[in-house]
Formats: structure tokens, C-alpha cells, sequence
């Protein structure tokens, strides 16, 4: 389908550029096909391996993919930094942000009466009293808790270990549905989602089977409060999911975001606790 859209640029980079505005403004809604290479480069004046190497840089960065003949469309889940989640529709409650109901929180110290020895969490050396409490309300829920490192919250926590332990091209479990931010990091990491379903108790056990089966080196996962659907996992769901990691056939990363923690209402089943063999390669509780 064409669009009306006009990509503009007289470089690989200013076109790339171009589209990925574009995707920005909503204006090259996800499934858009964009001109063939051919084509584009006659409108912009430029050689077609020009306009090759935007399309390839596009589809490095996860913003469009290619269908064969189909040509190249904008990404179901295009990887730009300041793409927003769609409206809420009046009448409906928003829970994929996360956020809670600012009615309910408790009132906070004004700045001026803040100690002036309150310094980063992620500073050295590490709050003592800081690193205690964190292990031990990890150690009250099962969860190894020998291992601890502080983040600027649970996205920088997951970016960091997907970078370090995983390659560009490599593939990763997601929930499907699922929060759209996490949704938007992983082929902003130069990595490839594999959808996995979920229902009332997690991701399913036969998905992520499936997702294994097809070569993922990572599983993103929520253990309860699940965006957006509030799944959980109960300790049955936990065994079966963690029966089938250990068939994996190679090592594999399963990162927990246990984002809503006791809030969520619900005691924690996490896989990092469930002494799993096989192919889990290493677990980490992102709280």
C-alpha cells in the first residue's frame, strides 16, 4: 500500500533519518510499505545503493523489517526512542503505564528536609543498609540473593544484562502481549522478539517451548502483575515453565521483572528459586 508519506534526504543516513521521523510522528503507522530501493532513489535523485544502505540501517535498528516480495514495511514494533503508547479511550483504566494512583501514596518529605548525606544507590561504595534490606527482602521470597547490583530501574537493569550476555541478531522471549516499553528495547539492542503467549498465569509453558525451539538465548518474563494482562505465576505454572527450560537444548538467560512485588497481592513463584538444571544458563530477579 502506498503511502503519503514523503521521505525525503539526499544521504543514506538524512533518508534513514527521514523514515524514522516518519514512524515518530505516526505518520508511517507499523505494517506502512515503503517504496521499493529503486524507486525511492529515482524521486530522491540519489543511486539506489544509497538507498539500500538506509533500508538496511533501518532494519538493523529494528524499525522496518522485509516480507520477500512483499518489500519492506514499518516494524509491528518499530524500535524509536519517543514512540508513545496509544491514548486511553475515556471510560477505561490505564494499567500499562504502571503507575500508581498518586491519591494513594503517601505524602513525601519536602526537599529542604532531606538528609544531605542521601547520595545514589548505584554510588561506591554501596549504602550499607540499602544493600542489606534489598538481599534480605529477596531472601524472605526464596530468590538467591548472593549476587546483587543496583540499576536505574528495571529497563536499565534489563538493557545491561541483554548487552552483556547477548549478541546483536540474537533472539529473545517476550510476552505477548506485553509492556511496550521492554517491547520497544530489545530491537532498539540490535535483538530479535519472539512473541510468547501468555494467559492468567504467565507465559505458557507450550509458547515458550515453541520460542526455545526456535533458537531464543533469552526469556523476559513478569512472575506476577503481568502488563497487561495481571497474570501470576502459582507454583504448578512455575514447575511446568521450569521443566521445559531445562529442556532447552543450550544455556539460556531468564530475566524476571517482578515490577509490582507485593503489591501485586500475590505470593512470589520465581524461576530463579525453583533449583532449575538443564538449560537454564542463569536467572536474575529484576525488583
Amino acid at each position: 500500500m502506498a503511502t503519503q508519506y514523503e521521505i525525503s534526504g539526499a544521504s543514506a543516513k538524512g533518508i534513514a533519518a527521514s523514515v524514522e521521523q516518519g514512524v515518530v510522528d505516526g505518520a508511517l503507522v507499523p505494517g506502512t510499505a515503503l517504496p521499493p530501493v529503486r524507486r525511492l532513489a529515482e524521486r530522491l535523485g540519489v543511486s539506489p545503493g544509497t538507498a539500500a544502505t538506509a533500508y538496511k540501517e533501518l532494519r538493523r535498528r529494528g524499525i522496518v523489517v522485509t516480507q520477500g516480495r512483499g518489500g519492506t514495511v514499518v516494524a509491528p514494533t518499530p524500535a524509536v526512542a519517543s514512540r508513545r503508547p496509544p491514548p486511553v479511550p475515556v471510560g477505561a483504566r490505564d494499567l500499562a503505564s504502571g503507575h500508581p494512583d498518586p491519591a494513594f501514596l503517601p505524602a513525601l518529605l519536602p526537599t529542604a528536609r532531606l538528609s544531605p548525606g542521601v547520595r545514589s544507590h548505584r554510588a561506591q561504595p554501596r549504602l550499607a543498609g540499602l544493600e542489606e534490606l534489598t538481599r534480605a527482602w529477596y531472601e524472605r521470597d526464596g530468590v538467591p540473593a548472593e549476587h546483587l547490583s543496583f540499576a536505574h530501574g528495571a529497563l536499565d537493569c534489563v538493557a545491561r544484562l541483554l548487552s552483556v550476555e547477548l549478541r546483536p541478531g540474537d533472539a529473545v522471549a517476550m510476552e505477548d502481549p506485553g509492556y511496550h516499553h521492554l517491547l520497544d528495547l530489545v530491537p532498539a539492542l540490535g535483538l530479535r522478539s519472539v512473541p510468547v503467549a501468555v494467559d492468567d498465569e504467565g507465559i505458557r509453558p507450550d509458547a515458550l517451548r515453541a520460542a526455545l525451539r526456535a533458537g531464543v538465548r533469552a526469556v523476559v518474563c513478569s512472575p506476577r502483575g503481568q502488563n497487561p494482562y495481571g497474570g501470576y505465576f502459582t507454583a504448578a505454572r512455575r514447575d511446568a515453565l521450569l521443566g521445559v527450560l531445562g529442556e532447552a537444548p543450550g544455556e539460556v538467560l531468564v530475566i524476571e521483572d517482578d515490577h509490582a512485588a507485593d503489591v501485586a497481592g500475590v505470593p512470589l513463584y520465581s524461576l530463579t528459586a525453583g533449583g532449575a538444571g538443564g538449560g537454564l544458563g542463569g536467572g536474575v530477579d529484576v525488583g
